[in-house]
């Protein structure tokens, strides 16, 4: 029995033939898989049960994931404007695509900093996504302006996003004879207005920050005029909009844009994109074997927060949601914690009541 995997967008899928069943050839294919090696394992069971089973699946179209993909990339890229496509893609990957949340243990989230310890390029990103929730566009958009390690907070007001330039303007470009990127990296509005917020976190992710910050500041000065900056260019979309490009420049090259400090970069200070960042969610999906995005790190904070009796509401503010149901629905699940300390409490205060 012939089959096999492929990718579909950033998901796997398998497939097999079934043979001739009914003067037809059937086929079974599934999606939706993280890796290449899960797609590999359903399809060992997959064709395993056939077998044993003797009988046919019923033929299924492509999956949702792979409906939506193809739908985006056939329909919305080529024709809709591109503050359009931004929203589109929003719905799909945020609430029509089926997403499975992954909440870490600390034993898993410990093995995840081993594997990328102080001085690594992931570190940062890691522990600014389990201390405090940020969503990726958020975490990936923080300058050393937007932290305060004195008082130890750190504010959001703003997100990052990848513009990927059209046919149209590349030819225009070309024509004009001037050298741009393809695509660049832009700060814009928070996702809503509740994502606007400036939360508190602790002293773990303080030493943390401190231990970057400084070792920055000793980075640019071994690189010289070799070390990467990061400047803004006012820029207006299709609409007239204004935007802030992120353009990366060597420190030998003058440049009277403002200069911005991004916290999250290598050691030449070469920017962390939540590009970047997926060769570190490979490395855990492969080394680790963990099913890992980064939204797992925000999912595992929210988790946290209430098995440690948080105040939902505080976790909300702190989440940047609008309002307090999409916390409670999204983030509180009915855990083998929570299900603990409603019995301990239960029995506490019946206990004083008795007594």
């Amino acid at each position: 029995m012939k089959g096999g995997t492929r990718k579909h967008g950033s998901t796997w899928s398998y497939y097999f033939d079934m043979g001739t069943v009914g003067g037809k050839r059937q086929k079974k294919e599934k999606g939706g898989f993280q890796t290449k090696k899960d797609a590999e394992a359903a399809l060992a069971k997959a064709i395993r049960e056939y077998n044993m089973a003797g009988t046919a699946f019923e033929p299924t179209a492509a999956t949702v994931s792979d409906y939506l993909n193809q739908r985006y990339e056939l329909y919305c890229r080529p024709n809709l404007k591109y503050n359009t496509q931004i929203g589109y893609l929003r719905i799909i990957e945020e609430h029509l695509k089926p997403r499975e949340r992954v909440i870490l243990s600390m034993d898993d989230w410990q093995r995840i900093i081993r594997r990328f310890p102080p001085g690594s390029r992931y570190h940062i990103p890691l522990m600014v996504g389990f201390y405090t929730g940020l969503r990726i566009s958020e975490a990936f958009a923080l300058t050393w302006d937007d932290i305060d390690l004195e008082n130890r907070t750190l504010t959001v007001h703003k997100q990052t996003v990848k513009r990927n330039f059209g046919a149209d303007v590349r030819k225009a470009v070309e024509k004009s004879g001037k050298k741009e990127m393809r695509s660049s990296w832009y700060f814009t509005t928070p996702k809503t207005a509740s994502s606007a917020r400036t939360i508190k976190f602790g002293e773990t992710l303080c030493r943390a920050l401190r231990q970057e910050h400084a070792a920055q500041l000793k980075n640019e000065m071994l690189y010289g005029e070799y070390y990467t900056i990061q400047v803004i260019k006012k820029e207006r979309d299709e609409k007239g909009n204004e935007m802030r490009r992120i353009v990366p420049v060597q420190k030998c090259v003058e440049s009277t844009l403002p200069r911005v400090r991004m916290v999250c970069v290598a050691e030449n200070e070469e920017y962390t994109s939540t590009d970047s960042f997926k060769f570190c969610a490979r490395v855990i999906h492969k080394e680790l074997l963990l099913a890992f995005d980064y939204h797992s790190l925000r999912h595992t904070h929210a988790t946290l927060l209430i098995e440690s009796g948080a105040n939902i509401k505080d976790a909300q503010v702190r989440l940047g949601h609008t309002n307090i149901q999409t916390t409670l629905q999204t983030y509180v699940h009915d855990t083998e914690a929570m299900a603990e300390q409603s019995v301990e409490l239960f029995e506490k205060v019946t206990s004083c009541k008795t007594s």
